[in-house]
């Protein structure tokens, strides 16, 4: 029997995933039959991947959470509904939400707001955030939430208070396209694209160069230790993956910047750490 092997797009549905068409040649009374079989691709990341990332993480003490949002679109997570404190990357609903504001009003993008977006999300700048959510407020973050479809978020009269979880992160991040308003949408992925190079630790190191990655990351103290987070977008061909690691309760900011980037390595199947980037910045 022989088999050949083609990607075909399937009828009557948009595959999730490229599709692979299995064809076999059977022998049958009075000629051959041709056998289709379809199949979708492994996902990314491969359920296994997550199993591997989850053991790592939970030996690595304090609070981890991990969730993807994988090749197929499905949500897959360990802890994934525990609800942190947000820290910075709650700047990328900020952004999402000035970028409607502006195009529910009619505004253009101009240079003082552009400026302002920018720093806030490539610098993760904190007086940029401030002024930012003055203009959006909670009102501004929920409904970036209800678009997004995260079912835990909650605002708290600041945005750094603001409660988040690794499921709902990822889903954001997944719909980060959709979310941004069309006539704004390249220069906000830019800017998700363009965070400085001493915030590049974790997902980014990882996955670069084989995925373009679009993410925020955050950190700060808490009563329990050190809290990172990073969430990210990564995108190669038509694949889009979003995987969202959230830590709290780490022993030292160079530790938890660890967590994320060993979860990162095991989920995306990478090789070692590169060097020559500062992880405190």
């Amino acid at each position: 029997m022989a088999a050949l092997v083609a990607v075909l797009p399937l009828q009557g549905r948009k595959p999730r995933a490229a599709t692979i068409a299995k064809f076999s040649i059977a022998p049958r009374f009075g000629g051959t039959s041709l056998v289709v079989e379809e199949a979708e691709e492994a996902p990314i990341p491969r359920v296994g991947s997550l199993a591997r990332a989850w053991r790592y993480a939970r030996a690595r003490g304090g609070d981890v959470s991990i969730a993807v949002v994988d090749s197929t679109g499905r949500l897959r997570g360990r802890r994934a509904g525990k609800r942190y404190i947000s820290a910075s990357v709650v700047k990328a609903m900020l952004l999402v939400a000035e970028l409607r504001r502006l195009r529910a009003s009619g505004e253009p993008l101009d240079d003082d707001t552009a400026r302002l977006l920018e720093v806030m999300i490539t610098l993760s700048d904190n007086d940029a955030a401030d002024a930012i959510y003055l203009r959006v407020g909670d009102a501004g973050l929920l409904e970036v939430a209800r678009r997004a479809r995260m079912r835990r978020f909650g605002a708290h009269g600041y945005w750094a208070s603001s409660g988040i979880t690794a499921a709902d992160m990822a889903r954001l991040f997944a719909r980060m396209p959709r979310l941004l308003p069309r006539r704004f949408r390249r220069a906000g992925l830019a800017m998700l694209a363009g965070v400085v190079e001493g915030q590049r630790w974790g997902i980014p190191e990882i996955a670069e160069p084989r995925w373009r990655v679009f993410f925020k990351g955050g950190w700060r103290t808490t009563g329990t230790g050190e809290l990172v987070h990073q969430v990210a977008l990564l995108r190669r061909g038509g694949r889009r993956v979003a995987i969202a690691v959230l830590t709290d309760g780490q022993p030292s900011h160079e530790y938890a910047v660890d967590t994320v980037q060993g979860a990162a390595r095991r989920l995306l199947r990478a090789g070692p750490r590169r060097a020559g980037v500062d992880p405190r910045s």
